[in-house]
């Protein structure tokens, strides 16, 4: 019996040799053999079952590059007789020289005879360096695309003034009318058919367009010039002033840049401008507003002052980020503000923002952010303006509500009233000068309320009370107008009635608030803005 457990080792030791002895061949027989071509050469590896195309490239001795890649990849697993190929990539990088053709802009101008023609600056071709990324596989060419593009000179557009002919009557009309056609700006001075340029540079964005109080100014802003590696940095335009009383008309440059929702006259002085400002970004809409406050004072021999900060940069409320817009009262010690969220005054005695109403911010779903238009009495003490939703039902208060009233803050009340339920976004109230010892206010009236973002209007007119509602301009069954905000004359015409200035189909058009007849006095289809002093 002591025997037993020396016997059993000696069985277990020799069914391992034997099952050693059985396992060798079979071990080799589990061997993958691959093939790895590269760099015009074959290797024939044997790799372990299980290897990956990496460990079948260790073997060959074959290694790649940062750009080099395999086929199949090298994190792939082998099978019995496969052939791994290497693809030798390489990048080069070449910059060209391209020539940026010029374009040629044609402005009309009713002012020359028909078919006369002036080349108002001669074009000249710009350049830019383009970078290009060429990839080769094994030597072939497999992309040459381009990576980068600087623009070294920016081409200078050929301008050709072309006379049209003018078939509309002059008339004679208080003040002087500035419209914007083509990018340039147009002088009406006394009658409709005095008119002359003040900057025919094509390039006025038309965000800012406005005359001073005594008529001798004209404020306005210029797209910047985009141009080299500082294309991004460059700013959305400067703001600038035509002295209207010199011939021709003088600039200056008021150093002042990135202004997109406000810039205005202080109405107690000529000299005076409020501002506000926005930041360049690449991302749509292109810029991060400010919803800040500057003033500045200048006078008519170049001297500009320090800008003095009125208002903090702030975060603007909901959808700060598009920006805040302001309307000088009448007296010239409130500014009236209007955003996304809320509609109220800037006190420059107190230097705050006082909201007056709280506005349910509208959802547009895209780049672009939804403000109240404003407008002042010409006694200051009532804000027009136009609210979003109503308190009816939690459906027509959402951010997604069509609905739109024109509304009336009466700073006496502190609170608003409805004038005109349902009037659209782009309802844009206007009061007028006081006439016949009261005023009465333009407005539009979308056509279809219910999509009032994408409708077209009708001038309307009404008591400061929203009573004697009625239509004015175009006729029935013509097309209406786009959204736009209406200009009053500073002071009746002749006849002794109001006339309202106005762009439809991109032509300059004055109605008369009284009859609702309308005198064209464009023809060649490019005005976009137009004010009246």
């Amino acid at each position: 019996m002591p025997k037993r457990p020396l016997t059993l080792a000696l069985v277990v030791l020799v069914a391992a040799f034997l099952l050693a002895g059985c396992l060798a061949p079979r071990r080799g027989q589990n061997a993958l053999h691959v093939s790895v071509v590269a760099d015009g050469q074959t290797f024939d590896v044997s790799v372990p079952a299980g290897s990956t195309v990496q460990q079948a490239l260790d073997a060959a001795g074959v290694t790649l590059g940062n750009l080099d890649r395999t086929e199949p990849p090298v994190y792939t697993l082998l099978n019995e007789s496969d052939t791994v190929r290497v693809i030798r990539v390489t990048e080069n990088f070449t910059v060209q020289e391209e020539i940026i053709p010029f374009e040629r802009q044609i402005l009309r101008n009713e002012a020359l005879p028909e078919g006369e023609t002036h080349i108002i600056q001669a074009g000249e071709n710009g350049r830019r360096e383009v970078t290009y990324r060429q990839i080769t596989e094994n030597g072939v060419e497999v992309s040459n695309q381009p990576v980068k593009t600087v623009v070294v000179k920016t081409p200078v557009p050929e301008i050709v003034m072309i006379g049209v002919q003018t078939p509309f009557v002059p008339q004679a009309i208080p003040g002087r009318i500035a419209y914007l056609a083509g990018g340039n700006a147009w002088i009406m001075d006394g009658d409709t058919g005095q008119r002359s340029p003040v900057v025919t540079t094509g390039d006025l964005d038309g965000r800012v367009f406005t005359i001073s109080p005594n008529r001798r100014f004209l404020l306005f802003t210029r797209a910047a010039k985009k141009e080299g590696e500082d294309e991004e940095n460059a700013p959305i335009n400067t703001l600038w002033l035509a002295n209207l009383d010199t011939n021709p008309p003088e600039l200056i440059d008021l150093g002042i840049a990135n202004v997109v929702h406000f810039a205005d006259f202080a109405p107690y002085s000529s000299y005076t401008i409020a501002y506000s400002t926005v930041e360049p970004r690449p991302q749509a809409p292109g810029w991060q507003a400010n919803n800040d406050l500057y003033t500045v004072s200048f006078s008519s021999n170049g001297w500009i002052s320090e800008k003095r900060l009125r208002l903090e940069a702030n975060a603007g409320g909901v959808y700060g980020w598009w920006g805040t817009t302001f309307a000088w009262s009448p007296t010239g010690k409130l500014l009236g503000f209007a955003r996304p969220d809320a509609v109220g005054v800037f006190d420059f005695d107190e230097e705050g923002l006082q909201p007056w109403l709280a506005i349910t911010p509208y959802q547009t779903r895209a780049d672009w952010a939804w403000t109240p238009a404003l407008g002042w009495s010409p006694d200051g003490q009532v804000l027009f303006t136009v609210t979003h939703g109503s308190n009816s039902t939690e459906k027509e208060t959402s951010e997604g509500s069509p609905v739109f009233n024109l509304v009336a803050y009466v700073s006496g009340l502190g609170r608003a009233i409805t004038l005109v339920p349902d009037a659209g976004m782009f309802a844009n109230p206007v009061p007028s000068p006081w006439h016949n010892d009261g005023y009465e206010v333009a407005y539009l009236q979308a056509i279809f309320p219910q999509k009032s973002e994408i409708s077209r209007y009708r001038l309307m007119l009404m008591d400061r009370d929203g009573s004697e509602q009625h239509a004015v301009f175009p006729p029935e069954g013509a097309p209406g107008l786009m959204p736009q905000t209406v200009v009053w004359s500073p002071e009746p015409l002749e006849n002794g009635d109001l006339m309202i200035a106005l762009i439809y189909q991109g032509n300059l058009y004055l109605v008369d608030a009284a009859t609702g007849q309308a005198q064209q006095l464009t023809g060649d289809g490019l005005a976009t803005n137009v004010v009246w002093r």
